[in-house]
């Protein structure tokens, strides 16, 4: 899984019913400065989404893979170099909902794929990635489309970063 392509879905719909945003029971957006300390906020942002949507008992999971999600966008996805702006926020958290499934989403302005490694064990850092695949039930990326003309001509429409997401399967009495 993690891979781009037309297989960068499948985990969406694998014995699910065809997701439709507008069919969504609830979704909530969060932006987040480039800080670490965004991770936290992220955190806090998701237990109340997930409070508010009845879904409390899946925060732990939930907040682990959010805050991996995060962490990869702040530290991979933003250039080293580049002045960081408080006020700026180039990550963006969803959080979208419907009855039977939960999505992540991180939203950043890198265009490199996520890669998932081997980290010895003596590593710090390096299993982000497998902690999301082992604790959500898929999690996948593309490329995202920069903002502009709601119809751009074919072909033309530029790409601007990418999102990271991750699906949980809820039960279908939620």
């Amino acid at each position: 899984m993690g891979t781009n392509g037309s297989t960068m879905l499948g985990p969406l719909r694998q014995g699910l019913p065809p997701i439709d945003p507008s069919a969504a029971s609830g979704s909530a957006t969060c932006t987040l400065p480039a800080r670490y300390e965004a991770v936290g906020g992220a955190r806090q942002f998701t237990k109340a989404t997930l409070a508010r949507w009845e879904l409390s008992d899946r925060f732990d999971d939930v907040a682990l893979v959010v805050s991996e999600l995060v962490t990869n966008a702040l530290r991979h996805a933003l250039p080293e170099d580049a002045p960081r702006d408080p006020q700026e926020a180039p990550v963006k958290l969803h959080l979208m909902r419907w009855s039977s499934r939960l999505v992540c989403a991180v939203r950043d302005p890198s265009q490199a794929s996520p890669v998932a490694s081997e980290a010895p064990d003596s590593a710090e850092s390096g299993r982000g990635l497998f902690l999301v695949e082992s604790f959500s039930d898929g999690w996948g990326w593309h490329p995202s489309p920069a903002p502009g003309p709601e119809h751009p001509p074919a072909g033309s429409q530029a790409l601007r970063g990418k999102v990271v997401w991750a699906l949980f399967r809820l039960s279908d009495t939620v």
